[in-house]
């Protein structure tokens, strides 16, 4: 298993807000959803190698290999996101196609002052037989770390079928409790998003439902009302991240977006508060 493959936008060996603890976090390539809001829109899609990047490099560490694909020399990088700016199609020539052996290598020196490992993206549901294999190898020679999924939920139950016994748990965003705006926003139904919260909590692998809010758009009193009843139904003690949107990082769009302030988050966890008595986060 340690040879199987996945397309991985970047790594961070120690990360405290990617789930419990210190964790050592892989960002994958790839996500099926288009989000308005997305904070990091060049790991949407996998590089076409149409080049345009390479002719905009500051630093010459992009060139067209032979068989005119995109290649990246890291030790030549200066680290500028010139190629993310000028690509056109949600991409970034900087994925790498990396084994699992190569990553428990990278991991390895951190191990002892980790807590777990996170797969986040783009979407880390989109490579289920990587994370397997990935968190398959973390339990063989790092029992004492956690493996967590960080995923929109946008899955069939047959991903979380595949990768039950290897993971132990899995923090869900919930784009919208209404079908028509999540739509709107993330470009695809949450039909099955809310059938992964409940297939995640009745197996006791959810360990929260992220909730992240953007004025005037998902905010309303009453939607959000209508999502902590939700929630409640599948448990009415879970952990609910309430997220207030940040301009960082995103791309142009065509709904206003405006961060909500401190005071508009605050009123967000007070009306969940007033549905459930949730395990409440608010950042």
């Amino acid at each position: 298993m340690a040879d199987v493959l996945g397309l991985v936008n970047n790594t961070i060996e120690f990360s405290a807000v990617d789930g419990p603890g210190n964790r050592f976090v892989v960002f994958t390539q790839g996500c099926n959803l288009d989000c308005l809001a997305c904070h990091n829109p060049y790991t949407i899609n996998p590089c076409i190698d149409c080049g345009d990047c390479v002719v905009a490099c500051p630093s010459g560490a992009l060139s067209l290999d032979i068989a005119g694909k995109v290649a990246w020399d890291a030790g030549a990088c200066a680290g500028t996101d010139t190629c993310i700016e000028v690509c056109e199609y949600d991409s970034t020539p900087k994925a790498r196609t990396l084994a699992v052996a190569d990553l428990v290598e990278q991991l390895r020196p951190a191990a002892p002052f980790l807590s777990g490992v996170t797969v986040s993206g783009g979407e880390a549901t989109q490579q289920p037989a990587f994370v397997r294999a990935l968190f398959s190898a973390v339990r063989e020679q790092f029992p004492r770390l956690t493996c967590f999924v960080d995923t929109n939920g946008d899955t069939e139950p047959a991903t979380w079928d595949l990768l039950d016994d290897v993971m132990d748990a899995a923090m869900v965003d919930l784009k919208c409790l209404d079908d028509d705006i999540h739509q709107r926003i993330a470009g695809a139904s949450n039909a099955r998003v809310l059938a992964s919260i409940r297939r995640l909590a009745a197996r006791g692998k959810l360990h929260e439902v992220r909730l992240l809010l953007l004025e005037g758009v998902n905010d309303a009193d009453d939607l959000l009302a209508a999502t902590g009843r939700w929630l409640a139904t599948v448990d009415p003690r879970m952990r609910v991240k309430v997220i207030g949107y940040r301009n960082h990082g995103v791309r142009p769009s065509p709904i206003p977006l405006r961060e909500p302030t401190a005071e508009q988050r605050s009123h967000y966890a007070d009306v969940l508060r007033g549905v459930a008595g949730f395990e409440l986060v608010v950042v």
